[in-house]
């Protein structure tokens, strides 16, 4: 198989690229309009790797897949395969023509892909119920964090102490209720833990500055923005608990991440969430309930070891079910698949022969 374009979202940029190990990286201009700049940069893409010499062009996220048509009209020996991250129309940001465009994309990408991988079981069993469409499961996993500083500097800046603060990691967007996390944290009696959100708006300033005045006269809550890099590893690794309150997720990385990292967790009961989780590799509370959510924060400030061993558990399930190694697995076999390539045949090591 031929390497594949990876084409980034960019605003009126020269058409340049580059070129890392096997992947040709392409720029697509845009239109840097809210509501138009992604939807128009994906039409192009999706026209420009049609008209490339490509085996299979794979769309991410229900928005891109409105345009999985294109490529079966310019160019039908070419594979189309949409990966569905979450059912993006549910998110409360959109408008209603928005919310229109990206139940197309879900219906484009039933209608002309030749196969949809979904990153959870529950995406799965929708897709069944609702377009008695066949899916392949092919998880995610979490980004490997880069080395942090051990004396803790950069958090200690910001005037925390390792292990005593809760941390949110995520968009600032509705569904996700960071607001509903900051009201259950305010009604703690804990004045030596703080709440740490890291994360920016995404087309929500409204609701981003809703969460400001939220926090603005709590000196224990701190609104960092987007963290990268060494600074956003030691702020995660240094915290105490690592909780996300979505109403709303496909298979929430974050999570993930701070599972891998050995941090505790607690998350609403949302379906994806109970199943990641388990019955003893975090916390749950009630989605949608501040009062839940104060008492399950207080439970585990309060219950430091049980957390700690639940933390081990994720981190050893998060090593076995969300490993990039077999997720890779199963992704080149899907693409034999799609190809109608058979799989290389591996020949036994024979130890004690040269």
């Amino acid at each position: 198989m031929k390497p594949f374009p990876a084409l980034p979202l960019q605003a009126f940029v020269p058409y340049l690229g580059y070129r890392y190990k096997d992947v040709q990286v392409t720029n697509v201009p845009s239109i840097p309009v809210r509501g138009i700049d992604a939807f128009a940069s994906s039409g192009m893409a999706s026209t420009m790797a049609s008209l490339g010499q490509f085996d299979i062009i794979h769309f991410h996220a229900l928005g891109p897949a409105i345009f999985s048509w294109v490529p079966r009209l310019l160019a039908r020996k070419i594979k189309v395969v949409v990966t569905c991250h979450g059912l993006d129309w549910q998110r409360s940001k959109w408008g209603k023509f928005s919310t229109l465009l990206l139940k197309w994309g879900e219906q484009a990408a039933v209608n002309f892909s030749h196969e949809i991988a979904v990153v959870s079981e529950e995406l799965q069993h929708y897709f069944w119920d609702k377009h008695k469409r066949p899916t392949s499961y092919i998880a995610n996993a979490p980004a490997s964090y880069p080395f942090s500083d051990p004396d803790f500097t950069f958090g200690r800046s910001q005037g925390l102490t390792q292990g005593q603060y809760i941390v949110f990691l995520g968009r600032l967007v509705p569904e996700k209720r960071p607001d509903l996390l900051v009201k259950a944290f305010q009604n703690l009696q804990t004045p030596d833990w703080k709440l740490v959100l890291i994360g920016g708006g995404s087309d929500t300033a409204e609701y981003t500055e809703y969460l400001r005045k939220l926090t603005a006269s709590d000196p224990n809550i701190i609104l960092s923005g987007e963290l990268l890099g060494n600074r956003l590893a030691e702020i995660v690794r240094g915290a105490g608990l690592f909780v996300l309150p979505s109403e709303l997720e496909g298979q929430p990385l974050a999570l993930l991440e701070a599972m891998q990292e050995g941090v505790p967790v607690l998350a609403s009961d949302i379906s994806v969430h109970r199943r990641i989780l388990g019955n003893e590799r975090g916390l749950l509370f009630k989605e949608g309930s501040v009062e839940d959510c104060s008492a399950a924060l207080a439970w585990a400030i309060q219950n430091p070891e049980s957390m700690t061993r639940s933390a081990e558990l994720a981190k050893e399930y998060i090593q076995v079910h969300h490993n990039w190694d077999y997720i890779a697995e199963d992704w080149i076999e899907t693409y034999r698949k799609l190809l109608g390539l058979s799989a290389p045949v591996k020949t036994p090591a024979l130890s004690g022969l040269s």
